[in-house]
């Protein structure tokens, strides 16, 4: 879409702004990973309940859904990266209560869904502006390297993150949670040194004050509109994160470690595969290398499932992240790419919804299902169900398998 020469993913590297994204928003994600870890496992550990721990995710989306247009609005009122800070702060904070209550010995399960909620409002605002920050740092004709260095590096923080979390929990369980006050406010810090290009901010656009201008846009684009809702419903149905504590104690027997080292293992896997993309990008085919992506993120899904020796389910979940690393590439640069600069906000807020629908819905969902039916069973419908979306996607949405080129 941009003639422009594309920038070498050293030179990416070199640029100042680019460099500051990506430490803050690794900061963020570290932290993310860290407290979903000490939350998941403190949370199972107090109730011992599949249920419990699957209310987890609703209570994180339940914020996204209530304030989608609102934070898509805000991401393209103000200036992004003054939203992503206050967001940074207010995520700090939240740690900070739940690492001094659970020093003291008063947490219950009550104050850590209140606290996941407070964690849930502020990204709900921080992911949509921090995405729109990305296109106004990125060189014109390299946002899909650029997408694929961003990914890999916070990959890189999802990959020690779990781990360190795991580790920290077993030295004291406060622990997580001051290490992530530590990293939220690192990150508030590297933000405030970004420099992009300027953000137009709405004048006169009769749309600039429509907070759902950005459904309108996605509902015009079928292209945009299946990459979306294949995410949403593939990993709806597909995804497994909620139920690595109940695998990491009750089926592999690998205790709170092997808990960080499952949560890791998806990230070794997309690590790998953005450091290929950063230097090979998809240059053929994208859209249906998506959907061939999506398909063998079911697949490994459903071995993970069926799986109970702990080296058979790291690689597959490595498999599962390296596929859905080339999906997210994919979604993250057609959607950027396709939309004006002052629409950003918003469109990345709805994009951000349904991104939270399929991973803290498909928590709930997982939840609910291995309540029902087993923790294996759910998992291994999980997986077939991804695989039968991404088939019936290609059949609905055409346009989206034929797109060939993104850049």
């Amino acid at each position: 879409m941009s003639s422009t020469l594309p920038v070498g993913a050293r030179d990416l590297l070199r640029r100042g702004p680019f460099l500051y994204f990506l430490l803050s928003r690794s900061l963020s994600r570290f932290s993310s990973q860290i407290a979903a870890v000490a939350i998941g496992w403190q949370i199972y550990d107090i109730t011992g309940s599949a249920f419990d721990l699957g209310m987890v995710g609703l209570v994180q989306f339940l914020p996204t859904a209530l304030l989608v247009f609102v934070a898509g609005h805000a991401a393209d009122r103000f200036e992004r990266k003054r939203v992503v800070q206050l967001c940074q702060i207010a995520e700090a904070a939240t740690a900070l209560f739940l690492a001094v209550s659970t020093f003291a010995g008063w947490l219950n399960e009550v104050q850590i869904f209140v606290a996941t909620f407070v964690i849930g409002i502020a990204g709900a605002f921080e992911s949509p502006a921090t995405a729109a920050l990305l296109p106004l740092i990125a060189p014109k004709g390299s946002l899909q390297r650029a997408t694929a260095i961003s990914s890999g590096a916070a990959q890189v923080a999802t990959i020690t993150g779990p781990a360190l979390g795991g580790l920290a929990y077993v030295v004291a369980p406060s622990l997580p949670y001051l290490i992530i006050v530590v990293f939220w406010l690192a990150g508030a810090v590297l933000t405030g040194f970004i420099r992009t290009e300027r953000q137009e901010l709405p004048k006169a656009d009769p749309t600039a004050d429509d907070v759902y201008a950005g459904v309108r846009f996605i509902r015009n684009n079928p292209a945009i509109l299946g990459t979306i809702s294949l995410d949403l419903f593939a990993v709806l149905l597909g995804g497994v994160t909620a139920l690595l504590p109940i695998y990491a104690r009750d089926i592999l027997q690998s205790g709170p470690l092997g808990l960080g080292i499952l949560r890791a293992a998806p990230a070794v896997g997309a690590l790998l595969m953005t450091a290929y993309l950063a230097r090979h990008t998809i240059n053929r085919h994208v859209g249906l290398r998506m959907f061939q992506a999506v398909i063998v993120f079911g697949a490994a899904t459903v071995v993970f499932a069926l799986s109970q020796w702990m080296w058979l389910s790291v690689l597959a979940l490595a498999t599962l992240g390296a596929a859905d690393t080339i999906s997210v590439v994919i979604r993250f640069s057609l959607v950027q790419l396709s939309t004006p600069d002052e629409m950003r906000g918003r469109v990345g807020a709805v994009n951000f919804l349904f991104i939270n629908a399929s991973n803290q819905l498909g928590q709930f969902e997982s939840g609910i299902t291995a309540a029902l039916f087993g923790t294996v069973p759910a998992a291994v419908i999980g997986g077939i169900g991804t695989i039968a979306v991404a088939l019936l996607w290609m059949k609905l949405f055409p346009a989206l398998r034929k797109v060939e080129r993104l850049e």
